[in-house]
């Protein structure tokens, strides 16, 4: 950091002093002294960087945008690197950090877009807008005078006008299932948790169940409390979900293996050129060391979360159950700019425990290949089959306690494979999704019989074991289907779409009545990957 400070400094300086000149000389002497200059200066690349930019933003033809400008050829230098150095602006910076930052300021809603307009599905606990009244199922059609529903206005946009600093007011008007007349509520916007674990739930008795989608600021905090609330359920075992998880800080998935692993244990270590091996270990014993620990991963499963995989594995603690996860294992640094935009530079590589680095192989500046390693997998047949696989001997490694073979070459390569199934979700089915008719359908039926579904089932138990999709939901969403012109095949893909279908619009329904926990003890039911975690528990 000092040397980057220290650069800024003199690029500062020389840009000073060059500005100087500008003011001072005719265009023609302006490009002599630079000339002169980058002569001078010739192993300056700092020196050459500013006189080209300097060049082209007073001598060139047309006009340009010196931020842009500037923005582009950083850019282009990091494009030229690994394929996670990266540069974001002041605003993609804002939304990059808020995921992980545990909160942002806003009025406390989930909600989903159903025919243009808010729809709310649930209000957070506590939050501004169940402290003033706003309920589940309420539309929310004008935020400030401004109308938002019927008016093509982005999701973004809606976004944007709902929250705002904390403290200021938003005067929301609100149309309501059984009333004629619009109602309007003051909500006095606040901090808004942001939750990185989805699901926490006892999977079957004295198994319990975490889900977690990212590694934040409070993910540790969010996870000490699962494992409390698990715990006094019974939980002897526990299942940690990490599928589709891309990651987050270091330093948080350190803290949550350290609590799985006994004091002294190594967690990871990164290394650089630049950067002398660092060592990651549990600082204390950790507070679930005995019981049976799964851990789910797949191919999207990356960066932090494979920290996780990779020590747990390497330390005998856990067995990982899934496909081989993406192999995101190079450092970043976060380099602040004075105007809010950031460089994250790869300083260095993750390893685990055993000494396998994480960072699959890529070529420098070859983002395109990199991008596709997925599909590649799926094309390869990685993804479906593990004889598919293959490792070279020098990729051989052993785990630290009981010296089983692991593999190196990137990403966490689990201990059991699960194939993907490309069946489980048809043609048909994908294109509803893809298209949002599911989702759509959903919401109208959830908003149309959601009293109806609280007076007919007590509890989620209750839910769970005896709710059945109606047809008149199935019927309606392949009406929808046919006017959106999506066609079956034929009679029996219509057949092979409706268990997944059905599974998934039942877990939807439960999710709008209840809250993700109910979504995914439903959802899980039907998972390859969490029923293979429960046989091996078993």
């Amino acid at each position: 950091m000092m040397d980057f400070i220290i650069f800024a400094a003199l690029s500062n300086k020389i840009i000073q002093t060059m500005m100087k000149r500008i003011l001072a000389l005719s265009a023609i002497s302006l490009l002599t002294v630079l000339t002169a200059s980058a002569q001078f200066e010739e192993d300056s690349q700092l020196r050459k960087l500013s006189i080209a930019e300097l060049a082209i933003a007073n001598l060139y033809v047309d006009s340009v945008d010196e931020v842009k400008l500037v923005e582009d050829a950083i850019r282009g230098m990091l494009e030229k690197l690994d394929p996670h150095s990266s540069y974001s602006d002041p605003r993609e910076t804002r939304a990059m950090n808020e995921p992980l930052s545990g909160s942002f300021d806003g009025i406390g809603v989930q909600f989903n877009m159903s025919q243009d307009t808010l729809l709310v599905i649930q209000t957070i606990v506590g939050g501004p807008s169940e402290k003033a009244g706003i309920a589940a199922g309420d539309r929310i059609v004008g935020v400030n005078d401004t109308a938002i529903a019927g008016v093509n206005m982005s999701r973004d946009e809606i976004m944007r006008r709902l929250r705002g600093p904390r403290g200021t007011k938003a005067n929301l008007k609100v149309v309501r299932r059984g009333i004629s007349d619009t109602l309007t509520f003051e909500v006095k916007r606040d901090r808004i948790p942001v939750h990185s674990i989805d699901a926490t739930y006892m999977l079957r008795p004295g198994i319990g169940y975490i889900r977690i989608s990212s590694f934040s600021a409070t993910t540790y905090q969010e996870f000490m409390a699962s494992l409390e609330k698990l715990r006094g359920q019974g939980m002897e075992d526990l299942v940690l979900d990490l599928q589709e998880n891309g990651g987050g800080y270091l330093q948080t998935a350190a803290d949550l293996a350290g609590e799985f692993l006994q004091k002294g244990d190594l967690i990871v270590y990164t290394e650089g050129r630049t950067q002398p091996r660092r060592n990651y270990t549990a600082d204390d014993g950790g507070s679930f060391r005995r019981g049976r620990v799964v851990v789910l991963v797949d191919e999207y499963t990356a960066s932090a979360a494979e920290i996780v995989t990779g020590a747990l594995q390497d330390q005998d603690r856990g067995i990982v159950v899934g496909r081989r996860t993406f192999g995101k294992g190079l450092v970043q640094r976060p380099i602040d700019l004075p105007d809010g935009s950031m460089i994250r530079l790869t300083i260095a590589h993750y390893y685990t425990p055993s000494g396998r680095c994480i960072q699959k192989p890529y070529e420098m500046g070859n983002n395109r290949d990199y991008a596709m390693d997925v599909v590649n997998r799926l094309r390869n047949g990685e993804l479906t089959s593990a004889d598919s696989i293959h490792f070279a001997d020098s990729l051989r490694f052993y785990t630290l306690k009981e010296h089983r073979v692991v593999y190196g070459g990137g990403g966490i390569m689990p201990d059991y494979f699960v194939p993907l199934d490309t069946t489980r979700y048809t043609r048909f089915h994908r294109e509803l999704a893809a298209k949002s008719v599911i989702i759509q359908q959903n919401l109208v039926y959830v908003d149309n019989n959601r009293r109806t579904l609280a007076d007919r089932f007590d509890s989620f138990a209750d839910f769970k074991e005896n709710f059945e999709v109606p047809q008149s939901l199935i019927d309606q969403i392949l009406s929808e289907a046919e006017r959106q012109n999506i066609h079956p095949a034929d009679t029996a893909e219509i057949e092979a779409t409706m268990p997944m279908l059905k599974l998934q619009l039942k877990a939807l329904i439960a999710r709008d009545l209840w809250d993700m926990n109910e979504y995914y003890s439903i959802f899980n039911e039907g998972s390859p990957i969490v029923q293979r975690a429960l046989e091996l528990l078993r």
